[in-house]
């Protein structure tokens, strides 16, 4: 089995460095330009298998330029619920915690890292077969950690880019990151 990881295209927040869960943002014009060309990575690497989205405009969007055809949406696909950082960056919100991330902190009023690995470990138990999964950042990183059997902390590891495909398999029956960031 073989799992597409599409980050979607940038949107101002992201480009700004802001913290993105709930809002709903769209895709800037590079966004988009680049959502299309992650539909060409994915097509070069022959991604086949049901796609699956999160609800946001902005995974939607990407999976639409991308010339994918989503076949479920998903809140289980929804970013990261940032509670009361949602829309500040870290910068901001190390004025009144000092040295905070969201790997190694809490988000008052959002998800804890127990609560997204609960979702990632979910989305792997709902996939029987290959599949193109179009989400989000902090959340692509909590599921490649949950592959290879880690903590949602362990996804400050794995570094996504905006519009990057990375692909999940396994080698033997082993889960293998085979490749991250692909453009």
């Amino acid at each position: 089995m073989t799992v597409y990881l599409l980050r979607h295209g940038p949107t101002e927040w992201s480009e700004n460095g802001r913290h993105t869960g709930r809002t709903d943002l769209p895709l800037t014009a590079d966004g988009e330009d680049k959502a299309r060309q992650a539909g060409a990575v994915l097509r070069a690497l022959g991604a086949r298998g049901r796609v699956y989205a999160s609800p946001r405009t902005r995974a939607l969007r990407t999976a639409e330029l991308a010339g994918l055809t989503v076949d479920e949406v998903t809140e289980d696909l929804a970013e990261w619920d940032y509670g009361d950082y949602e829309g500040l960056t870290t910068t901001t919100i190390r004025e009144t915690v000092p040295d905070w991330t969201v790997w190694t902190h809490p988000c008052p009023g959002g998800e804890t890292a127990g609560q997204i690995t609960e979702r990632a470990n979910r989305v792997i138990a709902n996939i029987t077969d290959d599949a193109i999964l179009v989400g989000h950042g902090h959340f692509s990183r909590v599921l490649i950690a949950a592959w290879i059997g880690q903590a949602a902390e362990f996804g400050v590891h794995f570094g996504l880019e905006a519009a990057g495909v990375s692909t999940l398999g396994d080698e033997r029956g082993v889960p293998q990151i085979v490749r991250l960031n692909q453009h």
